[in-house]
C-alpha cells in the first residue's frame, strides 16, 4: 500500500515538472515572438485599426486589408534583389577567404601565428562603426559610390576575422588522420582543403555564412551613406525612407509591411538551414 502511494506521488511530481516546463516553454516564446506577431498583424490591419484605442489585438475581416503591401508597388522587390546580391556575394567572398586562412592558423606552422590570431580578435571585437569615415573616404577615392561594391568590400573585410576564428575552431577539431592518409595517397595542401576538409565541414560553413549573411542583410550604415541611388538601395534604407502623405504620418502599415518582407528570406533561409545549423552549432562544442 506505501508503495502505491509513493508511486502516485512521484508521477503526480513528474507531472508537475512537465507542466511548469511547458508553462516556461510557452511564456519564453511568446515573449519572444510577440512583437514578431505584432508586426506582421500590423502590417494586415487597415489604419483606423492601428489607430484605434483602446489597441485591437484580435481584427475582425473587415479590419484587414492588403493596401499596405500593395502600396509597397514592385519597385520594392528591387530593393530585396539589392539586399540579396551584396549579402549572398560578400557571404560567398568571406568563405572563399576565410576557410583557406583559417585552414592554414590551424593546421599549418605559421611564423607570428599567435600574433596573426591576436590581430584578427582585436579587429573582430573592434566596433565596425568606428570605421566608417575612414571607408568612406576610401570609397570616395575609389569612386565607389553608388557601386554594389561599396558594399560588398567593407561586409566582407568586417565578416572575414569572425568568419577566420570560427571555421579555425571547426577544422582544430578534425581528426588529423585523414589528412595524414590524403598527404599519403599524393595530396597537396589545396586538393586536402578542397577534397576532404571542406566536404566534412559543410555544417560549420553553413552555420559561418548564415551569420554573415544576416550581419549584411541587416546593416544599414554604410548602405544608407555609400549607396544613395535610389534603385541601388537596400531593404533597411528603403524601410527607413518609407513616408507617409504628410510629415505629421507615420505609415506604420506599410512599414509593417515592409519589415515583414525583408525578414521573410532571413526566415526562410533558417529553417532551410535548420539542420544543417544545428549540426554546426553542436559540432563546435564536442571533440572529433
Amino acid at each position: 500500500m506505501n508503495n502505491q502511494l509513493t508511486n502516485t506521488q512521484k508521477s503526480t511530481a513528474v507531472n508537475y515538472q512537465k507542466i511548469l516546463l511547458w508553462i516556461g516553454i510557452t511564456l519564453i516564446l511568446i515573449f519572444c515572438l510577440a512583437p514578431v506577431l505584432w508586426q506582421l498583424l500590423t502590417s494586415f490591419k487597415i489604419n483606423d485599426a492601428i489607430a484605434a484605442v483602446p489597441n485591437v489585438y484580435f481584427p475582425n475581416p473587415n479590419q484587414l486589408t492588403l493596401s499596405h503591401y500593395t502600396s509597397l508597388g514592385w519597385g520594392f522587390s528591387r530593393y530585396v534583389f539589392n539586399s540579396a546580391f551584396v549579402s549572398f556575394t560578400s557571404t560567398l567572398l568571406c568563405l572563399a577567404v576565410g576557410a583557406p586562412a583559417a585552414y592554414s592558423l590551424a593546421r599549418l606552422n605559421i611564423p607570428g601565428e599567435k600574433i596573426i590570431l591576436t590581430i584578427v580578435l582585436i579587429v573582430t571585437l573592434f566596433p565596425y562603426v568606428l570605421l566608417f569615415l575612414g571607408l568612406l573616404e576610401v570609397v570616395k577615392f575609389l569612386g565607389w559610390g553608388n557601386n554594389y561594391l561599396a558594399l560588398i568590400v567593407p561586409y566582407t573585410a568586417i565578416n572575414l576575422p569572425l568568419t577566420i576564428l570560427v571555421l579555425r575552431s571547426f577544422f582544430q577539431q578534425l581528426p588529423k588522420d585523414l589528412e595524414d592518409s590524403a598527404k599519403v595517397d599524393g595530396y597537396n595542401t589545396i586538393q586536402m582543403l578542397l577534397k576532404i576538409v571542406l566536404p566534412m565541414t559543410v555544417p560549420a560553413m553553413i552555420t559561418t555564412g548564415i551569420l554573415t549573411f544576416i550581419f549584411a542583410w541587416n546593416e544599414f550604415i554604410f548602405a544608407l551613406t555609400f549607396i544613395t541611388r535610389d534603385s541601388m538601395k537596400t531593404i533597411p534604407v528603403a524601410v527607413a525612407q518609407i513616408g507617409g502623405s504628410s510629415v505629421f504620418e507615420i505609415p506604420y502599415g506599410p512599414i509593417a509591411a515592409a519589415t515583414v518582407i525583408g525578414t521573410l528570406p532571413l526566415v526562410l533561409l533558417v529553417l532551410f538551414f535548420q539542420r544543417r545549423i544545428v549540426q554546426g552549432i553542436t559540432a563546435g562544442a564536442v571533440k572529433g
